[in-house]
Formats: C-alpha cells, structure tokens, sequence
C-alpha cells in the first residue's frame, strides 16, 4: 500500500532507496543456519545489501555464536574488527555455555567493537530470571549496557512477565525488545511503555498488519528501533512496511535512525548525522 502523504514513502517506490533517509539496523545474524538457505548469508553480502538500501550501521550475532559460544565468539569480533565502518556486534550469552569472565573480558577490551548482549531465551528453554543469566545481567546493569532481547508472545522463557522482571531488577540495563513481544501486542507494548529502560524492535512485527501503529500510539516512535532480522528477511521488505504504516513520517525517521542514534551516542558509539 502506498502512503500517499508520505513523501519518503513516494521517494521509495520510485527510487527503491531512501537516499535522504539512512538505515541503522539493530537486529541482525549472519551465516547459514540448520536446514536453512539464506542467500545473504556472509558479511561481504550483508554489506552489498545494505549498500542498496542505504543502511549505514548493522548491529549483529552471528547464527554461530549464538549455537556455540565461545568456540565461534570470535567471529563476530572479528567481522566487527575487519568491517567498523559497517558493523556492531553483540555478545552472545548460551546458559551454562559462556564463560562469564572471558565474556566480559573480551568485551572490556573491545568496546569499540561490541554494543551489548544478545540473549535468546526461548532458544536455550531457561528464563531469563534463571540465576544462569545473573552475572551477565548485573554486569550490564553496573556498566549501564544493553542486550538484544529475543522476546515472543506469552512465551514463559522471555514473555511479558520475565522481561517485566528483569528490567525491574536492573533498571540501569537497557533492553532492545527483539520482535516486541511478537503476537502479544497489547501487554508487550504497555510493558514497554513504563518501563523506560525497554525499547521496542521491528523484527517480524512489520509482517502484522497494525502493529507498528499500535507501538507508534502506545509507546511513541521514539522508542521504537528498526530491524530486520537479516539474512531471514529482506531490508527493503522491512523499509516498505514501515513506509506503508499509517504514522508520519517523523515517526519514521525516528524508526529508521533517530532513536539508533540517540542509543549509540548513549553508549559511546559513533553516531551518525541527522538528514
């Protein structure tokens, strides 16, 4: 559907790239995973796509980090060493898995390199209030860092009532809601509204009709970030589904880099001009 208000929207459908509007994307893997084909799978890739759509800036945890911790943490650190202009990594957490000390210490040398956490909960079948995620969570709440939530309906891993406990006990943490509590929009959203240390991520919510306006109304498009969960699905469906949203396009520029860039100056990371 094509937002004829909208002159972002207008300038998509006949260029098929904002040149005057960039991308930041905060949720992001990277490699082929089980039984899986996915054609933009490698960092060169992942580059030449975001160069068509004019993304400056993916923060990501590659598919075999988050399967095999510290045997593949060096990937991504790696990827963000040999690409700084381009990517951001997270630290992935595995439950019982990732050495906590090494973990913190890779990343206390590395800074410039790493955003934050990544932790998938449903993944790993333990909630996030497990005492296994605990020294990770209190680092990030003593440092004032953020982890990317994966975050899914009623799931009992990391639904609304875990992820309404964590933020309550680490109030200094920030936590990126990966998918926005996908499917359980009207808790996921309120939830994020009073917690100011929640902030809500894109990722296949854009496939629900109405759900960014229900984030846009309840929680604001200033807290709201854009991702795409890149390689699974392509930037330019992600872009169009924010452009076909009936919100302005303010709110879209807060979505597509605004409030990115708000976060990445918080915790010291380049940041990118305004347009």
């Amino acid at each position: 559907m094509i937002n004829k208000e909208s002159g972002l929207a207008r300038a998509f459908w006949e260029n098929s790239v904002l040149d005057d509007c960039y991308i930041l994307d905060f949720h992001a893997h990277m490699h082929h995973t089980s039984s899986m084909y996915l054609p933009a799978h490698s960092p060169e890739l992942m580059i030449e796509v975001m160069k068509r759509c004019n993304t400056k800036l993916t923060v990501f945890c590659s598919h075999k980090a988050m399967a095999y911790a510290e045997f593949e943490e060096e990937f991504n650190l790696n990827v963000a060493k040999k690409y700084p202009d381009y990517f951001l990594a997270y630290h992935a957490v595995i439950p019982g898995r990732t050495d906590y000390a090494t973990a913190v210490a890779r990343i206390e040398s590395n800074r410039a390199f790493y955003l934050g956490f990544k932790f998938h909960a449903d993944s790993d079948t333990t909630k996030l209030t497990d005492d296994k995620y605990k020294p990770f969570l209190e680092y990030m709440n003593d440092k004032h860092l953020p982890a990317l939530l994966h975050t899914w309906g009623k799931s009992n891993y990391n639904g609304v009532n875990e992820v309404e406990k964590i933020s309550a006990l680490y109030p200094n943490a920030t936590f990126f809601c990966g998918h926005s509590f996908h499917d359980d929009w009207k808790n996921g959203a309120e939830l994020i509204k009073e917690r100011p240390n929640l902030v809500a991520e894109l990722t296949a919510v854009m496939d629900n009709r109405g759900a960014i306006e229900n984030l846009c109304e309840v929680v604001g498009s200033e807290r709201i970030l854009f991702g795409t969960d890149v390689p699974w699905f392509d930037t330019h469906h992600g872009v169009g589904a924010v452009l076909s949203a009936d919100i302005t396009d303010d709110d879209r520029r807060n979505i597509f880099y605004r409030n990115g860039n708000r976060l990445l100056k918080k915790f010291g990371r380049r940041v990118f001009p305004d347009v």
